[in-house]
């Protein structure tokens, strides 16, 4: 509740204590009973109107789907790559499938001659 636990509340609750007194205690107590109960009938009847005008009960969302968590990038690479790939093909196919495929280029470097600058374009910067 508000993030406060058992004795930070006692204590707050011993100050309140001390300070609203002994007399006006039930006074405000009563106050509070009542803000309360007015809160919750203006949700149930929120909830009631917005059910009227939108046809949708709250109760019977499915709020799971609607969960930002389930879009995060991380858990959507991670569930794509985990998914079950298609079946691989039989044994007697795979040599004709990898003849199919060509062999890649050789790759060539080349170097400048020792002592000479790399090419610069002026332009370009």
């Amino acid at each position: 509740m508000f993030g406060i636990n058992g004795p930070e509340f006692l204590v707050l609750l011993i100050i309140g204590i001390l300070v609203i007194g002994p007399k006006r205690l039930p006074e405000y107590t009563q106050k509070l009973a009542n803000i309360v109960k007015e809160l919750r009938r203006m949700a149930a009847g929120a909830k009631d109107q917005l059910k009227e005008e939108t046809g949708v009960d709250l109760n019977e969302v499915d709020w799971r789907k609607y969960d930002p968590r389930q879009y995060d990038p991380r858990k959507i690479i991670r569930d794509a790559l985990l998914e079950d790939a298609a079946p691989a093909p039989a044994a007697a196919a795979a040599p004709a499938v990898a003849a199919a495929v060509p062999p890649a280029p050789a790759r060539t470097i080349e170097r400048l001659p020792a002592g000479e600058a790399a090419p610069f374009d002026t332009e370009a910067t």
